[in-house]
């Protein structure tokens, strides 16, 4: 309230002022321009000049008014269509995260054509025209995404990808993401949907030439990537020796090839013995596999590679039992172990022996394998007593492994 009567009391106070100045003295203003003459007081011309401005001032005002007001009215203006493409957005995002592919392809294909930058409208309404099975809309989306975003190319593959992917298409995926590899080899999403797709269609050898870039780009933690180059290497083996069964004479030549590409430092793995070793005894190369187990076990002792030493059958087995017979020294409690030096006795037909490793190795560990070996023994031994009832037990541990069968129906009564 003091602040308005202040005000007033200012305003007051310089009309006054004012008014006293134009009675104390009018002043005069003379224009002439050829034949134009005009003659006033100064305060009459300051006024006119003041009013001119406010004329001015209030036909700019009514313009702006008038053409602010017909954006309003106008359905074709930019305000009307920049809401209109908001709206469209809005819709089509909510309908694609929801599922309702046909009203988010209607609204994001007009959210796209609006907006100056449309690449998610693109994205999205491709993977909608995609999923109502649309493949070739879908991909004239895309295509008109990368007219209008040519630098987006790495997003619009790995959603061309992922759609390929979706719909079953993984060749046709892989082939994307191959080309993108050769343009942007250092992007992880594409390195790593690549892996992907290489361990989903079982091409090991397309996944052991990534496992580099994958290590150089960190794509993978240590760990995670220890695990996975190792399972890629030994499928990659394990394939190439299957391929090797077909071939005939060259039968072994995949296997040594495959062989031959892995790392110097994984070819002492178990996890990558075992699978070589195994597919030399499958191509008829027993001899060689022993070579391998022998050495590999010497430098790192490992169940899974003595279990496979007693399967294979080298060139000498009587040395070959005493090969194994060292490793008893550091493994007498290995049931394992005493598994297969029971078999290499039956190689070198030591019954007696045999008999005594596997009922030591049926001490440490109820196997079915070693049930079923000594009671094969025994049975020859003239042992059928205990022969079959080993052979039962042996049936009732492989009974205990394998899934339990459906009750039958209880008939009513």
């Amino acid at each position: 309230m003091m602040r308005v009567f202040l005000i007033l009391l200012a305003v007051i106070a310089a009309t006054t002022l004012l008014g006293l100045a134009i009675a104390e003295q009018s002043g005069y203003v003379l224009i002439a321009y050829k034949g134009f003459r005009y003659e006033s007081s100064l305060w009459v011309a300051l006024a006119l000049v003041l009013l001119l401005g406010l004329l001015i001032y209030g036909v700019r005002l009514l313009v702006r008014v008038l053409g602010a007001s017909g954006g309003w009215v106008n359905p074709w203006s930019r305000r009307h269509r920049n809401r209109r493409a908001r709206v469209a957005a809005h819709h089509g995002l909510r309908d694609l995260a929801e599922g309702q592919w046909a009203s988010a392809l209607r609204h994001l294909r007009r959210a796209a054509q609006a907006d100056p930058q449309p690449l998610v409208y693109y994205l999205g309404a491709a993977r909608a025209a995609s999923e109502l099975g649309e493949v070739e809309q879908s991909n004239e989306l895309l295509e008109q995404a990368r007219i209008l975003e040519p630098t987006a190319e790495v997003a619009i593959g790995l959603t061309q990808a992922q759609l390929q992917m979706d719909r079953g298409h993984s060749a046709e995926a892989l082939q994307t993401l191959e080309a993108l590899h050769r343009q942007q080899p250092r992007q992880r999403q594409v390195l790593r949907l690549q892996q992907q797709l290489y361990a989903q269609r079982q091409e090991w050898s397309g996944l052991c030439r990534l496992l580099p870039a994958l290590r150089k780009y960190k794509v993978l933690g240590e760990a995670e990537l220890g695990e996975l180059e190792r399972g890629a290497w030994a499928a990659a083996v394990q394939q190439a020796g299957q391929q090797g069964l077909n071939q005939g004479e060259a039968a072994l030549q995949p296997l040594t090839e495959q062989w031959q590409r892995i790392p110097s430092a994984l070819r002492h793995a178990p996890e990558l013995v075992q699978p070589y070793a195994e597919q030399l005894r499958l191509l008829g190369e027993p001899e060689q596999a022993e070579t391998v187990l022998q050495a590999a076990i010497k430098r790192h002792y490992d169940a899974r590679l003595v279990y496979l030493y007693g399967r294979v059958r080298g060139s000498d087995p009587a040395r070959q039992l005493q090969a194994a017979e060292v490793w008893l020294k550091a493994h007498a409690q290995d049931p394992v172990l005493l598994l297969t030096l029971g078999r290499l006795c039956l190689l070198n037909q030591l019954w007696g022996k045999a008999r005594e490793y596997f009922e030591a190795s049926l001490r440490f560990n109820r196997s079915a394998e070693a049930c079923a070996e000594l009671a094969r023994l025994l049975a020859r031994l003239g042992d059928m007593e205990r022969s079959n009832a080993l052979f039962q037990e042996g049936l009732q541990l492989l009974d205990q492994a394998l899934p339990g069968l459906p009750q039958p129906a209880r008939a009513d009564l």
